[in-house]
């Protein structure tokens, strides 16, 4: 076989990378916080200091407290599927895992997302079957910027850094690839 590199598994983010999911996160959030503390947030401050941040993390920065922020996430996820229609998805992203997949690579989705919508958005857009294993803020103990999702990938398919490639768009989630950056790619606005 000579040098060519052989791809095991490919792992790609949900939220920014295969689907823009900004605005439907945003008005989920924004809904969410209004009926449960009773105030707005800011859209230009939601989706530069909290998007593509685990919500345990950001939610405190928009107001919510301690003792509400299970409630707002657990409403958000509830909420979630009236701003489907919104989501863009990455077609071309999309077709390169079809690609993939057509040549034995797994596919893995490592997301910060609840596996309700991440199941939502795949099962909305019709790419349900496409991917071998969904890695979920619930599926780990650590979300990103931890590598955990995708030591957890990688352990699931038994796959070498040398044999994985990462599709990312996010510095977070570039941070969380890091330690199995052999094979590594970063994928900005494709």
């Amino acid at each position: 076989m000579g040098d060519k590199m052989m791809i095991k598994l490919a792992m790609f983010d949900l939220d920014g990378t295969l689907f823009d999911t900004s605005m439907s996160n945003f008005y989920s959030y924004y809904d969410a916080i209004e009926k449960v503390c009773g105030h707005k947030i800011d859209k230009d401050f939601f989706l530069t200091k909290c998007y593509s941040r685990n919500y345990r993390s950001f939610l405190p920065d928009l107001g919510v407290s301690e003792d509400r922020i299970k409630e707002v996430h657990d409403l958000k996820i509830k909420l979630y599927n009236d701003h489907l229609p919104i989501i863009k998805p990455n077609e071309k992203l999309l077709h390169i895992a079809k690609l993939m997949k057509a040549d034995g690579t797994k596919l893995a989705i490592v997301t910060t997302s609840s596996r309700a919508n991440a199941d939502d958005i795949l099962s909305y857009f019709g790419y349900e079957d496409l991917f071998d294993l969904l890695v979920t803020q619930e599926t780990v103990s650590a979300p990103k910027p931890s590598p955990d999702g995708y030591l957890y990938a990688m352990k699931y398919f038994s796959a070498a850094p040398d044999e994985c490639l990462i599709f990312e768009d996010s510095a977070v989630g570039v941070e969380s690839a890091l330690p199995c950056r052999t094979g590594l790619m970063k994928i900005l606005g494709f």
